[in-house]
């Protein structure tokens, strides 16, 4: 008993600081609306085009802006709070929620118009990523901050279960446009947090003063540090072909397994849960290092692999939990290395390549995915995210034999 009244306590630590407390809360509730918006709007796409290569266009108009902003995301958070770039690009995204819902509600909805919103969903991701990752360290300090990245992601596939399910049981009685309006609703949550929020006890970084060459700066400080170009490295190319769920698994639902909404439902839920039990182990480890990383690129590529080639939907939907488990503990690894790793006046910047390379590498792999599911096959278009991910992890691994300066096994934090 004593055993696990200390592992509940590691595990949820960072939550007895009063900050990040609120902050998971309104995440929470934000994040499970975005997810539910995720699923109505994949099944929108599908119910105007009926094709895998639209929904991979989808994909590519929401992240696209992340490649060219997102570095300036990062030097924004450098330089000024990040509490009120929080405000700014909450908000933004909540008005860009109810308009698309006014738009589906009113039957006004076109291709064209739901790409072009996803363009401005992304402008706002690009500087609120990098924002919100470096405030989780403000919010929590050195200390916390391997609990704390784990527990935000655990919050984000909990979500990624409730959003799913709520809009499983909303499309098909209330229809479509419930999922956007409550999503634009639930941005509220994260705004009322971020007003409740104690100033005095955050963690404030020294900003840095605008100078020229920041940019550039950042980007070298990436080159000459070994451990975080290969990180991102990794992250590029899985975040690439991998982690394309959102584009592939509405195709594998529907023209392999003859489900299409439900079975979309059961396995984004069950990729979910995963993530979410895979975020609970992670909080609870106090170290990570590179070989870690390796090693859980390798898993998670083959139990992509496996998933891809299941026979029905029950065997794919219980591998998707082995999938989300090993993808949420890959990430957390990754993230809180990089955090661990960077300088605090670089952290923004660093973060933000975090968030091009995890997220602006959609546009290229969402329509490269799609096609491979309509043209070639479904299982296809997800089996080469497995083979990418464990072709990442013999790159790096390469890498490393090739470095004459020893690495060091672990980063622990303080």
């Amino acid at each position: 008993m004593h055993k696990i009244k200390k592992y509940g306590r590691a595990t949820f630590l960072s939550l007895e600081i009063y900050n990040f407390k609120l902050f998971f809360i309104g995440q929470t509730l934000s994040m499970s609306g975005t997810w539910m918006q995720n699923v109505a709007q994949a099944i929108l796409i599908l119910q105007l085009t009926g094709s895998g290569t639209a929904l991979g266009f989808l994909a590519a108009c929401q992240y696209v802006p992340i490649i060219f902003f997102a570095s300036f995301g990062g030097l924004l958070a450098d330089r000024f709070s990040k509490r009120k770039i929080l405000f700014i690009t909450q908000t933004s995204s909540g008005l860009l929620a109810f308009i698309q819902g006014f738009l589906v509600l009113s039957g006004l909805a076109q291709v064209w118009m739901i790409y072009l919103l996803a363009l401005c969903l992304g402008i706002a991701t690009a500087f609120d990523n990098p924002a919100k990752h470096t405030f989780i360290y403000e919010m929590v300090g050195d200390k916390y901050i391997k609990n704390a990245v784990s527990l935000n992601s655990t919050l984000v596939n909990l979500a990624r279960v409730i959003g799913p399910t709520i809009a499983a049981l909303l499309i098909p009685t209330v229809g479509l446009a419930a999922c956007f309006f409550i999503n634009g609703l639930s941005f509220l949550a994260v705004l009322i947090v971020l007003v409740m929020m104690h100033k005095p006890e955050l963690h404030m970084t020294t900003t840095v003063k605008k100078t020229k060459g920041q940019l550039r700066e950042g980007f070298q400080y990436v080159k000459s540090h070994g451990i975080l170009r290969n990180v991102l490295i990794m992250m590029a190319i899985i975040g690439t072909f991998t982690f394309e769920f959102s584009t592939i698994l509405p195709l594998l639902a529907k023209f392999t397994f003859q489900n299409g909404t439900q079975g979309f439902a059961l396995l984004y839920s069950a990729l979910g849960f995963g993530s979410a039990l895979g975020g609970l182990y992670s909080a609870s480890r106090t170290s990570t290092s590179l070989q870690e990383i390796i090693k859980t690129a390798f898993l998670f590529g083959g139990f992509v692999i496996l998933a891809a080639f299941s026979p029905n939907l029950i065997i794919a939907t219980a591998l998707m939990i082995c999938v989300g488990f090993l993808s949420i503990i890959y990430l957390s690894l990754c993230n809180s290395l990089l955090q661990i790793t960077s300088s605090p006046q670089m952290r923004g910047r660093v973060m933000a390549l975090w968030s091009i390379t995890l997220l602006g590498s959609t546009p290229f792999g969402g329509p490269i995915i799609g096609w491979i599911g309509e043209f070639i096959g479904p299982r296809w278009g997800l089996a080469t995210g497995g083979i990418a991910a464990i072709g990442a992890a013999l790159l790096v691994s390469f890498f490393l034999q090739k470095q004459t300066k020893p690495l060091p096994q672990k980063v622990v934090s303080p």
